[in-house]
């Protein structure tokens, strides 16, 4: 059982993430805005839901970086996500039918015993912008670099 905190101690960060891929499955990239910082990664060619789950997977381990284990045992971590299916399987609401989510899902499991207090939040689309600006960025950078070489 895990200890509780009083909320007034305890911190609360809202990180939002997105994940992408034009013509799923295609070139995709990941957007990830923890506070005021912004990360933007090409991630190569994979589906939608991969690229959901690789941000995911970004953020914890950024967020585990960025805080430390000390800070991270009194904050509340908040995962914003627009994906509904992502967020409901994260959650354990739905199943993981797909071998490569599934191997993705045990990543995000074994992550997740560093952050006493997680959540895994849907969030309307509209309400992400910026993390989907950051997915398109990282995708049209390496589109450009490509024709480029």
């Amino acid at each position: 059982m895990k200890e509780k905190v009083d909320d007034k101690k305890k911190n609360k960060l809202e990180v939002y993430t997105d994940g992408g891929a034009r013509n799923n499955p295609g070139p995709a990239g990941i957007g990830v805005v923890i506070g005021d910082k912004e990360y933007a990664e090409y991630i190569g060619e994979v589906t939608n839901n991969i690229a959901e789950y690789k941000a995911v997977i970004f953020a914890l381990k950024k967020v585990k970086h960025l805080l430390g284990k000390s800070k991270l045992k009194n904050t509340e971590v908040i995962i914003n996500i627009d994906s509904q299916l992502v967020v409901n399987q994260l959650n354990g609401e739905y199943k993981i039918l797909e071998k490569e989510l599934q191997l993705l899902f045990v990543e995000i499991w074994n992550l997740r015993f560093n952050f006493p207090y997680l959540i895994f939040n849907y969030i309307p689309r509209e309400e992400n912008k910026k993390a989907d600006y950051l997915v398109n960025q990282a995708i049209d950078t390496h589109s450009q670099n490509t024709l480029n070489l």
